[in-house]
C-alpha cells in the first residue's frame, strides 16, 4: 500500500481549501500549485475529477477558483482516495481463483489489510489534517532571546 502522487496532490490541494474554508474565498489552482510545487496542468485535472465527484465546486470570474463542496469535517480521507484512485472498484474486481488456494489465501490477507486501512482512513477527515498541521506548526515555532 502506497500513497500515489496523484492522491497526495489531491489531499494537499484539499488541505489548503480546508484551511481557507471559513473565509469562503475560492483558491486558484496556481496558488495551490505554487505552495506545494504541483504542476498546474496536473492539478487542473485532479480538481476536475474532484468537482465531478462532488467534493469541490468551482467559481468562475476574476475572483474565481475552487471551494470545498462540503465542510472539511464531512470529507474523509478515504472518500478522497476513492474519488481519485477508485479504490473500492479495484478491490471488487478481484475474483477468487477456484484452482489456486495459495493465491486466494494471499488475496484474502491483502483484502483484510486493505479493509483495516480503509477503516482508519474513513475515521480521519480533512479537518483532522488541518488540526494536525496547526498543532505541528505551533510545536515547530522556536523563540529566541
Amino acid at each position: 500500500m502506497e500513497l500515489s502522487a496523484k492522491s497526495e496532490y489531491a489531499l494537499l490541494a484539499l488541505l489548503e481549501m480546508s484551511a481557507a474554508y471559513d473565509q469562503g474565498e475560492p483558491l486558484q489552482i496556481r496558488q495551490i500549485a505554487a505552495l506545494h510545487m504541483i504542476p498546474d496542468r496536473y492539478l487542473e485535472q485532479l480538481m476536475a475529477t474532484l468537482r465531478r465527484k462532488g467534493l469541490v465546486r468551482s467559481q468562475r470570474g476574476a475572483r474565481g477558483g475552487y471551494l470545498l463542496a462540503k465542510p472539511p469535517w464531512q470529507i474523509s480521507i478515504l472518500e478522497v482516495l476513492n474519488c481519485i484512485e477508485g479504490i473500492d472498484s479495484k478491490l471488487a474486481q478481484k475474483r477468487p481463483d477456484k484452482d489456486d488456494l495459495a493465491r486466494n489465501l494471499i488475496r484474502s490477507v491483502w483484502l483484510e489489510a486493505c479493509n483495516a486501512a480503509n477503516a482508519i482512513l474513513a475515521t480521519h477527515t480533512l479537518q483532522d489534517l488541518c488540526d494536525r498541521r496547526r498543532a505541528y506548526q505551533h510545536v515547530d515555532v522556536m523563540y529566541y532571546i
